[in-house]
């Protein structure tokens, strides 16, 4: 499958099929800081990810108040 990474952006391509959280494992991401998105469709840790997916991983960007 094709991996898009934001910050920096780059593609790499992975063998699937293969769940969301073993991407992540196998691309050393914490799971808790980024998103998965399969075309338009946030996509769950247990979701397997075929061989011709195109997915974007992107960082969870938090804000809080302004004081």
């Amino acid at each position: 499958m094709k991996v898009v990474l934001r910050n920096p952006r780059r593609e790499v391509d992975v063998p699937g099929p293969l769940k969301v959280q073993a991407l992540l494992r196998r691309l050393e991401l914490n799971p808790e800081s980024v998103l998965v998105i399969r075309g338009d469709t946030l996509a769950t840790h247990d979701e397997v990810l075929d061989d011709l997916d195109v997915v974007e991983i992107r960082p969870v960007i938090s804000g809080g108040a302004l004081a």
